[in-house]
């Protein structure tokens, strides 16, 4: 049926009117709670690297389009612009539904009542809306049909291509150079459960067969035994085969079938068997330490001070060896080695790697269980080198002159993921959020790659101040509180291409 000019005109007018209510709504509703708005295109899996850019332009250019759709010369230019704008709406809607790694929150207003699959429907009714009043209005200005295909087909190009480009480009940005935009994972963790420890003294020892080993800093050879389940607690009392031995800062450490009690500044290192509460001393020299992490039942890694730099070293200890391997150069010096390059070192005991994170810096180290450097990696903050004022004493010794800058505080590795509390506020996060909760950022350790971050919410006046990880929990020590997260899959599908790696 053939329409008469009238109802062409009458169609484009209405169809340019529906446009202009939703761009005029949707660029309004955005303006009005814009904070929102760009925090929520920072936690887009899309286009998170380019939230300061993005958000400004979508809502810049919905105004611009309904300006267009209304002055008459510029009307065919705004059907243009909006058909471009709807199908790069709807391609991201795709990407997200297909190719996302989580799926973030809806945009706001009424829309956000809409589902995903509910918003790109609807966004196609939009596109064949626009084809319409377009194909109307260039056919009563006497185009032809190939010229006005041509240039359909090179809007939507465009429209399809540009939010292609800048999801593998942010993507990119995000997970190898990030701008310190953090994407915080949907629901990463589920059930909370709380279990009572009656002291908040405890401190992570170790964990295996479905058992978290707990150490007392109150009481140093006492070994408590909490099951996954959070239900049954048990405590061990713990032998030596010196018994006189003095200790000065005593701790306790699992790998199973054994349990060790070590102090570096004595220094003394005991090794026990499990089921049998006596330990006998191993360590046949004098190596003091600050750190120390078992790898296998003979070998430890260790930090220490090196007595001829005076700076902080790596080094390794095999029983039977009369001296230990220090390996000078992992832990690179910024002002005096000591304080700038204090941080934790850790052992993942599932890919068997060893890692140090720095406190005052954006860099952690992962090596093999000999200490020899795999790869050097960033977190995602800028604070790459150490913000600490040090003062030299007589005597050659020195001293913080005042507060350092905290970039990393609790870290825990297993499976290839390096869990981080982070010190530091990202672009686009609020105080209110970080007054009440921890912000933990996740890493893989086989690549520079930041895969997401998660809120640990405080216990009262209580933050965290240990993480233990496991295939399935996340154990976390509060006060006197241990609380049991079970994981997502937003967390354990990286732990499958660990497993496969380390059979």
């Amino acid at each position: 049926m053939k329409l008469s000019p009238h109802v062409k005109k009458a169609l484009v007018d209405t169809i340019s009117l529906l446009y202009t209510l939703l761009f005029v709504y949707a660029a309004t509703s955005k303006l009005l709670d814009y904070s929102n708005f760009q925090v929520q295109i920072a936690q887009s899996p899309l286009l998170s690297a380019y939230a300061g850019i993005v958000a400004p332009m979508v809502i810049s250019v919905e105004y611009l389009i309904v300006i267009l759709l209304w002055l008459k010369p510029l009307r065919s230019i705004g059907l243009y612009a909006s058909f471009t704008l709807m199908v790069s709406f709807t391609v991201y809607i795709y990407l997200i539904l297909n190719y996302s790694e989580f799926i973030p929150c809806s945009c706001g207003g009424i829309l956000e009542k809409l589902g995903w699959t509910e918003h790109m429907a609807f966004n196609i009714v939009f596109i064949i809306l626009a084809l319409l009043a377009l194909l109307l209005t260039e056919r009563m200005s006497g185009k032809r049909m190939g010229r006005i295909l041509v240039l359909h087909l090179l809007c939507l190009g465009l429209g399809s291509s540009l939010v292609i480009i800048l999801f593998l480009s942010s993507e990119h940005i995000i997970k190898k150079e990030n701008n310190f935009t953090r994407r915080f994972l949907q629901h990463p963790l589920n059930d909370e459960t709380v279990f009572n420890l009656e002291a908040d003294s405890y401190y992570f020892a170790g964990y295996e067969d479905g058992k978290i080993f707990l150490g007392n800093s109150t009481a140093p050879q006492i070994l408590t035994l909490v099951d996954t389940l959070l239900k049954t607690k048990q405590s061990i009392r713990l032998t030596l085969d010196t018994p006189r031995q003095r200790f000065r800062s005593v701790k306790v450490q699992v790998r199973t079938p054994y349990f060790y009690i070590y102090d570096g500044t004595v220094p003394a290192v005991f090794r026990g068997r499990l089921g049998d509460s006596s330990a006998v001393k191993i360590n046949t020299s004098d190596i003091y330490f600050s750190q120390l992490q078992f790898v296998t039942p003979d070998t430890f890694v260790f930090r220490a001070q090196s007595d001829s730099t005076k700076t902080n070293v790596l080094g390794a200890f095999t029983q039977g060896k009369t001296n230990p391997e220090i390996s000078y150069d992992l832990l690179s010096r910024q002002y005096d080695g000591v304080f700038d390059t204090d941080g934790m070192l850790l052992y993942d005991r599932r890919s068997r790697n060893v890692i140090y994170s720095y406190f005052y810096r954006n860099e952690f180290l992962v090596m093999d269980s000999g200490l020899n450097l795999l790869r050097r990696l960033h977190t995602i903050d800028t604070i790459s080198r150490a913000q600490v004022t040090v003062r030299d004493l007589p005597g050659g010794t020195h001293k913080l002159d005042a507060p350092p800058l905290i970039v990393n505080r609790n870290m825990e590795a297993y499976n290839n993921l390096l869990l981080v509390e982070s010190n530091l506020m990202g672009k686009f996060e609020t105080r209110e959020i970080w007054d009440s909760a921890s912000v933990i950022d996740i890493y893989d350790t086989r690549e520079q790659s930041y895969l997401g971050s998660f809120f640990i919410e405080h216990r009262g006046k209580k933050r965290l101040s240990q993480m233990l990880l496991t295939d399935e929990y996340l154990f976390v020590l509060s006060g006197r509180e241990m609380l049991r997260y079970r994981l997502a899959q937003a967390i354990t599908k990286h732990f499958k291409k660990g497993e496969a790696e380390n059979p």
